[in-house]
């Protein structure tokens, strides 16, 4: 480790918790405000939109209404999705002639990015076509980040609001949140940066792909196409599909240190943001603090363990006797160990699949982080709105264990916590074990899950482990070596990715739709403060001790067993 590693990571932080403020103000006054920004410009806009639906912002819904339609939506664009897929023969924008995408890929792709997951079992240049990636990926990427968003802001009002005549049972309108999460803040944003990445040299245009000749005159395909509008959302939305096989690894989408660091910030920003917005919509801007300190903490944990991990030699070439400065395999040279190293803790943090690194050449330890950081379920910021909605699980949880310590009723925001709320909270937690460990199982031993693998041993069972987490949490990297375009992995890799967004989803909005019409208790001498640094480490606690027992006997067997045999000489 160097120093000038340890600015690139200060840097970052340092620059997110800048944007934190100013943009949580903006989210605020986008969802909960009455003076929206741009009136003038985008308020028409809204309007015409809401009116195409059918919505209203003063018909508000309950948590059965929000939740039927954040499904019914998902099923539709799920099925169009599906259909594009299989029809981008007929259909222009397609200057290779790319064919139209199998069946059980098609499945696999469809659930991916209605799931705001955007895992890719194929290489996208040579599979998609630019109206695919367009109208179908890039359609997704806005519009499932901003149901997320809406997710999150519904569960926020399910403990902030507080009850009376009106809007007692109600947490906001479903299409109201979405029309505004995209025009307000996804679409904006995304246009701006977008110019930003032109200019740095990432491809935006329609041409056919360029067939050029080598040096050495060997014949080379260059793939082109509209990629700059999709990688900015990509990134922005916690989506993480790229445009190329590559990914952020491609210097088509990811040129540059700077634009390397332009793109953890956009994955980062609004999970971010959305703690100071829930903090104002507390009326206790320490609420929100509390939960960016807990996220901060893991943040630094994750970011500290891969960058020491991937600062020691590579035990596979080591053992060729080629001397080493750290682990470079899998890695590009314009960004480095840090950079690579910040870039997979930040991706895997939230829930964006976007890779500017070969993860399974990482060191066995280094390769854990990634993996620990998805298995504790996205909250260390998360996804759009995933995070938040994620980490307020585990403060239902961290105030429950608060009650039980001091011999109280547990509450939160003045509101208790009673059985109903705790049995919705433990289905949302193990809704995410039950996939993961339950299909890596039945992976691990059946002859259409192991003849993919291309490693055997510990590594071959966190390839395994790997892929089915990436799929639960909604991440959608890769840790590679696993060949997933197989009907098997299609299959169950999209039933992975389907439960870990909305049966997920369910049991939180149920959460909001139970606590929302709860009386406000006064605070007492008892109350046990959730704004402060006493509350903040129980919470990382109790995030790391849930993630710990659920899942360290299977870590055990893969990455941590895999670092001590490489230690011995034998390296998978």
């Amino acid at each position: 480790m160097t120093i000038i590693g340890w600015l690139q990571i200060l840097l970052f932080f340092a620059l997110l918790l800048v944007l934190t403020k100013p943009l949580g103000v903006y989210l605020f006054r986008v969802f909960e405000s009455d003076a929206r920004p741009l009136p003038r410009v985008l308020g028409p806009v809204e309007r015409v939109l809401l009116k195409l639906t059918g919505a209203s912002e003063r018909r508000e819904q309950t948590w059965v209404e929000y939740c039927g339609a954040l499904l019914a939506f998902s099923v539709v664009g799920m099925l169009v999705l599906y259909g594009l897929q299989r029809t981008q023969h007929l259909l222009p924008l397609n200057p290779r002639g790319l064919g139209a995408v199998g069946p059980e890929l098609s499945f696999n792709t469809a659930a991916s990015f209605v799931a705001n997951t955007n895992w890719q079992s194929y290489a996208g240049e040579s599979t998609l076509s630019y109206l695919t990636q367009m109208v179908g990926l890039a359609w997704q990427n806005f519009v499932s980040a901003a149901a997320g968003l809406g997710v999150a802001l519904a569960l926020a009002r399910g403990f902030t609001r507080r009850p009376g005549p009106e809007g007692a049972r109600t947490l906001g309108n479903f299409w109201v949140d979405v029309v505004r999460g995209t025009l307000y803040v996804l679409l904006p944003i995304s246009f701006v940066v977008a110019l930003f990445f032109v200019s740095q040299g990432v491809l935006q245009n329609f041409s056919p792909y360029q067939e050029l000749t080598t040096l050495e005159g060997a014949k080379q395909t260059l793939a082109m196409g509209p990629v700059a509008s999709q990688e900015v959302i990509k990134m922005l939305g916690t989506n993480g599909g790229g445009f190329f096989n590559a990914n952020s690894a491609h210097p088509f989408e990811n040129p540059t240190p700077l634009t390397n660091l332009v793109q953890m910030l956009l994955i980062f920003c609004i999970p971010s943001a959305l703690t100071y917005t829930y903090g104002r919509m507390t009326g206790d801007s320490r609420q929100g603090w509390a939960l960016f300190a807990a996220m901060s903490i893991l943040f630094f944990a994750g970011a500290t363990a891969a960058y020491a991990a991937e600062s020691q030699p590579n035990a596979a070439v080591a053992a060729s006797g080629v001397a080493q400065v750290g682990n470079m395999e899998g890695k590009e040279v314009r960004y480095g160990i840090p950079a690579t190293t910040l870039f997979a803790t930040v991706t895997t943090d939230a829930s964006c699949g976007a890779v500017n690194g070969m993860h399974d050449s990482f060191n066995p330890l280094g390769g854990l982080v990634p993996l620990v950081n998805m298995q504790l379920g996205e909250v260390i910021f998360g996804g759009v709105g995933a995070g938040l909605y994620g980490i307020l699980i585990m403060v239902v949880l961290s105030v429950f264990i608060a009650g039980l310590m001091v011999g109280r009723t547990p509450e939160y925001l003045g509101k208790k916590i009673e059985a109903k709320e705790m049995k919705l909270a433990m289905l949302y937690v193990l809704i995410f074990p039950l996939f993961i460990l339950g299909l890596s199982a039945v992976a691990a031993v059946i002859p259409q899950g192991v003849s993919s693998l291309n490693n055997a041993g510990p590594h071959g069972l966190t390839e395994i482990l790997y892929a089915f987490t990436s799929g639960t949490a909604n991440n959608g990297s890769a840790f590679a070596g696993l060949n997933a375009n197989t009907p098997f992995w299609n299959i169950s890799l999209g039933m992975a990715m389907l439960g870990g967004r909305f049966l997920m989803i369910v049991p939180a909005l149920a959460i909001a739709g139970s606590m929302v019409g709860k009386k406000v208790v006064p605070t007492g001498p008892g109350t046990f403060p959730t704004n402060g640094a006493l509350f903040t480490g129980l919470l990382v606690s109790v995030v790391i001790i849930v993630g710990a027992l659920t899942f360290f006997p299977a870590l055990s067997l893969s990455p941590i067993v895999e670092h001590f045999l490489a230690g011995a000489g034998k390296v998978y």
